[in-house]
């Protein structure tokens, strides 16, 4: 038998799919280890509320900054242009997907994309106009 990392033995159980055909799975993988749902969950609403707020607040104000300085350099062009992908990125993967993987409709995923995302978004770009304004 195959050793385990630990040097566990890995059994392995046998059973047939609905064409006949024979199938063999570890039984770690019909055993799963037991999770801690509420680090995941303390994670993830981390991220939601502390996190992706701050990262958009200042993203905002660094996108304003640049279209309102009118040095179109290419440095930094593409660093506005990296900053836009990575919080487009950051938005869909760990905002939108993780509240519609937590078995909520699409409306309540909006509307975190919307409180999580959007909104200090544009209030980083409030800023800096009022800031500009000064």
């Amino acid at each position: 038998m195959p050793l385990r990392p630990r040097g566990q033995l890995l059994s392995f159980a046998e059973g047939r799919d609905s064409r006949g055909s024979r199938i063999v799975n570890p039984r770690s993988q019909l055993n799963p280890v037991e999770t801690h749902p509420g680090l995941h969950a303390f994670f993830s609403e981390t991220v939601r509320f502390v996190l992706a707020p701050l990262i958009l607040l200042f993203s905002g104000y660094f996108t304003a900054n640049f279209l309102m300085s009118g040095a179109y350099t290419w440095p930094r062009t593409s660093r506005t242009l990296a900053l836009t992908l990575t919080v487009l990125i950051l938005s869909r993967e760990f905002i939108y997907k993780e509240q519609l993987s937590r078995n909520r409709s699409a409306d309540r995923a909006k509307s975190a994309l919307l409180y999580s995302c959007v909104l200090p978004y544009v209030l980083g770009v409030v800023v800096m106009l009022i800031l500009w304004a000064l």
